[in-house]
C-alpha cells in the first residue's frame, strides 16, 4: 500500500475520529475531511473552539478513519502526525464556494478569521483488518511527507 491507498480510503470516509491533547488528557470527537490529496488531509475549524486551542498548544494527532464496509469489522486506517495551519487564501475560496454549509457557520470571505484551515501533511498511516488483529506490530506503515 501507499499514500494514494490513503487518500482514496480518507475521501470515501467519513466521519474521521480526531484525537487531540488537552492538558495531559485525549479528546477524541468526530470531524468532516474536507478532502485529502498529494499535498494532505484537511480539515476546517473556528478559532472559538477547544478543538482549535487544543492544537494550538499540541499540534501532535491521530485520525481513525472507519468504513464498516467488506467482511468482519470493515477497515481502519490509522493517521498520526502533527496538524499545520494553512493561511492558502485561494484555497480557502474554493472551499467557500464549494461548500455553503461554512457561510452557515458565520465565515464571510476566505480571509475571515473564523476560517481556520488545518492540514496534515507528515505523518504516519496504517490499515488494520481483523485479519491482522493480533499482528498490529507487523503491520505495514505507510511514511508520508507532502511538504517538498
Amino acid at each position: 500500500m501507499n499514500f494514494r491507498d490513503c487518500i482514496e480510503f480518507a475521501n470515501k470516509t467519513q466521519p474521521v475520529y480526531f484525537a487531540t491533547i488537552d492538558g495531559d488528557r485525549p479528546r477524541v470527537r468526530p470531524v468532516a475531511l474536507q478532502f485529502a490529496d498529494e499535498r494532505g488531509f484537511y480539515f476546517q475549524t473556528e478559532p472559538v473552539k477547544a478543538f482549535y486551542r487544543q492544537l494550538k498548544a499540541n499540534n501532535k494527532v491521530e485520525l481513525c478513519f472507519y468504513n464498516a464496509e467488506g467482511n468482519g469489522l470493515g477497515q481502519v486506517m490509522r493517521v498520526s502526525g502533527e496538524v499545520e495551519f494553512c493561511d492558502d487564501i485561494e484555497l480557502k475560496a474554493k472551499l467557500l464556494e464549494e461548500r455553503p454549509f461554512l457561510k452557515s457557520l458565520g465565515i464571510k470571505a476566505p480571509n475571515d478569521p473564523m476560517f481556520v484551515l488545518l492540514r496534515l501533511s507528515r505523518g504516519e498511516a496504517f490499515f488494520w483488518t481483523m485479519q491482522n488483529n493480533m499482528k498490529e506490530s507487523e503491520i505495514e506503515r505507510i511514511v508520508f511527507d507532502c511538504n517538498p
